[in-house]
């Protein structure tokens, strides 16, 4: 039998999905794993998170509970399209670069429209630039537009930039979704409500992210505009994401939602990336690539930096733009990242010195 190393299980920070599950998750699975309850999501751990997206997002909406992002997103996109429309993207957007084509395929061939950018936000000129482009039957017709908030650079859409989407999208007739893997985060950034960054800044559905906030797995898949959910549930069906007990998949999100647990553990995911941030600040050889505005942090260093920081143990991937990325979670400790930290500076010495 395989042994595991204690030293395998240190904290890392080459991911938030490295976390485990938080306390208000896990006692909520708890508390649901008692008694036999109805299959299929007809049950009161269902019911009573659904009720409670409603009461977080301050409006009636359509919840829909799946396993993971990419179902979250690929399906949500699906509903919004036929086979023959185009969804407008940002180069950098997760639909684009890590979902291996699955929004195309459960939509059966709806096409990405990719725009380029430089700091992994969709702008309205692109969205604009994209709906206009070609208009003629031999062209896939654009019908909706996907961002990411936070984006996969770390980044946060603006309550302003979200608005400026929105009616770009009205005018053009498009529907607009939003990959909300790291919606938490964002939030807790922006210091604002669900609502002012869902639906009152014109988002028509939303995947909101539990896996990377502190759950094990599951994404929560809402409907602002009610009459897009029509048949969503043969959707997950089809696509295997109807949860036979789904009410491990909701459960967990009463105790997250009802406690608050989401929007704390955002927030101290963020201050982590910001401590990060500005223990790192003025390390000959590093750079920060770009802004800290949630709870991603990226390095740009010489590759020979790098592979040192790497043989102390130390786990990282290196992204978009070839920069080295830091993520941080729920559950980081301020004395591993401060460890971290110290590897950093002294790699970055022993660099310089050769």
């Amino acid at each position: 039998m395989t042994e595991i190393n204690p030293r395998e299980l240190q904290q890392q920070f080459a991911s938030d999905n490295y976390a485990g599950i938080c306390p208000e998750a896990w006692k909520a699975m708890e508390d649901a794993n008692h008694g036999h309850v109805t299959s299929y999501g007809d049950d009161p751990w269902t019911a009573r998170a659904s009720d409670a997206f409603r009461e977080l997002f301050e409006t009636e909406c359509e919840v829909y509970f799946v396993f993971n992002g990419t179902a979250a997103n690929s399906l949500a996109l699906a509903s919004l399209c036929q086979s023959y429309h185009g969804v407008i993207c940002c180069d950098q957007s997760h639909v684009e670069t890590d979902e291996c084509g699955a929004p195309e395929f459960f939509s059966n061939g709806s096409k990405l429209l990719v725009a380029p950018s430089a700091d992994g936000k969709l702008s309205p000129e692109s969205i604009r630039e994209l709906a206009t482009k070609r208009l003629d039957i031999h062209y896939p017709k654009p019908r909706a537009v996907t961002i990411t908030q936070s984006t996969e650079t770390g980044r946060v859409y603006s309550l302003e930039e979200l608005r400026a989407i929105s009616n770009e999208c009205k005018v053009h007739g498009l529907s607009l979704h939003m990959d909300g893997a790291r919606f938490a985060n964002a939030c807790a950034s922006l210091d604002c409500s669900p609502a002012e960054m869902a639906w009152k800044s014109g988002v028509d559905v939303l995947c909101f992210g539990g896996t990377k906030n502190g759950m094990a797995v599951g994404e929560a898949v809402l409907f602002f505009d009610r009459s897009m959910a029509m048949d969503f549930d043969y959707r997950c069906k089809q696509a295997g994401q109807l949860a036979s007990k789904m009410r491990f998949l909701s459960a967990p999100w009463v105790g997250m939602l009802e406690s608050g647990a989401w929007l704390r553990n955002a927030a101290h995911a963020n201050n982590c990336a910001r401590h990060f941030a500005s223990q790192v600040a003025g390390i000959p050889g590093l750079r920060l690539a770009g802004p800290v505005e949630a709870n991603a942090a990226f390095l740009e260093a010489s590759e020979d930096l790098l592979r040192r920081v790497r043989e102390r143990g130390w786990k990282f991937y290196t992204f978009i733009g070839g920069a080295a990325r830091f993520m941080f979670s729920w559950d980081t400790d301020l004395a591993r990242l401060d460890a971290f930290c110290r590897d950093l500076k002294e790699c970055a010495a022993e660099t310089l010195k050769v």
